[in-house]
């Protein structure tokens, strides 16, 4: 007859234990839709609440909202590390070069004010960032806004479970995250690195579908692009005109540049026909020409809205998904801008 050992009672507490930590932070350590169901039911409904009135105030803020996400995901993982300020020993991401004109870091800590007031301790700066970037690009959206998407006035639904990090460097910013003037081999490498496609390089360069930008970040392209002081030869010459009378110093940083003229508070794939047409503002949009199946991608989302709609909301769910923190790892932390 075989014999049954029972685990000793020390091993039956600590793994009583473990299961009580994994319920008090909402879950198995996995990241899924409706992760704060039980420990903080009104959670996404609080970030939609604090974003809506942030774009309500000010209709250009779904795009740094965004980016923010953006940002966050390519150094270290979504982990929340961009939010982090720096410390006396230690310049954190939001002051890389890269990151200097990131914004909406008051939203951002609106949202966790209020989380923290509703339920302690529960909810991820990571996750904050998650949920505010897909409200922010929904409310951008017509056919989401206009109820002819979702019921739930959603672009797609959002994985939370992340836990966030204590290290932030702006050496890793500067590192890992993609430049305006990158080229398509570079573009490539930086999102395999992410264990992301070419379908989702594609699909996420279309988040220049809204925002703005400056003159410093294309004044190469204008006027220095060679050593022969010409312009980039890969950008529309009418476009580039119209770009150098705006930007007349390579140091403006006052002028606003419409990543998609007339059209830069609106989420759709318009931003595919400006690429077609070689009148993408940074260089790394034109690089997406450089490739057959990220060409072929531009000219399908060009033609077919619904497509990229719904091949961003994808693409988002992968991005969201590097290297994160879960389980036990990391930490939720009380103010998104400082390790507890």
């Amino acid at each position: 007859m075989a014999v049954r050992v029972l685990p000793p009672p020390v091993f039956l507490l600590a793994l009583l234990l473990a299961l009580v930590a994994s319920v008090a932070h909402g879950g198995d350590g996995k990241l899924r839709v409706g992760f704060y169901k039980d420990s903080c039911p009104d959670a996404e409904a609080i970030v939609r609440r604090i974003v809506a009135r942030a774009v309500r105030e000010d209709p250009t803020a779904n795009a740094p909202l965004l980016r923010l996400h953006f940002h966050d995901c390519f150094v270290r993982g979504c982990e929340g590390s961009v939010l982090l300020n720096s410390t006396k020993g230690s310049t954190a991401e939001k002051d890389a070069k890269p990151n200097h004109t990131l914004d909406a870091f008051d939203i951002i800590d609106d949202i966790k004010a209020a989380l923290e007031k509703e339920c302690p301790g529960k909810v991820s700066c990571a996750d904050i960032l998650a949920i505010a970037a897909r409200d922010a690009v929904s409310l951008a959206t017509k056919v989401v806004t206009k109820g002819e998407w979702s019921k739930d006035g959603n672009l797609y639904e959002v994985e939370t479970g992340r836990r966030d990090g204590r290290v932030s460097s702006a050496k890793e910013a500067v590192k890992n995250l993609p430049d305006s003037f990158d080229g398509i081999r570079k573009l490539i490498k930086r999102f395999a690195s992410k264990n992301l496609s070419l379908k989702d390089l594609a699909v996420l360069s279309g988040a220049h579908a809204i925002g703005k930008s400056h003159c410093p970040s294309i004044a190469k392209r204008l006027r220095n692009f060679t050593a022969h002081h010409d312009s980039d030869p890969t950008l529309d010459t009418a476009y580039a005109d119209r770009l150098r009378r705006r930007c007349r110093s390579p140091r403006d940083r006052t002028t606003e540049l419409e990543m998609v003229p007339g059209s830069s508070e609106t989420f759709d794939a318009a931003y595919y026909g400006l690429v077609a047409k070689r009148r993408g503002l940074f260089h790394s949009d034109e690089a997406l020409l450089r490739n057959d199946v990220t060409r072929g991608l531009v000219l399908r989302y060009r033609d077919s809205e619904e497509t990229f709609l719904r091949d961003f909301g994808a693409s988002m769910v992968n991005m969201g998904r590097v290297a994160v923190l879960t389980g036990s790892q990391g930490e939720i932390r009380k103010t998104c801008a400082f390790v507890n």
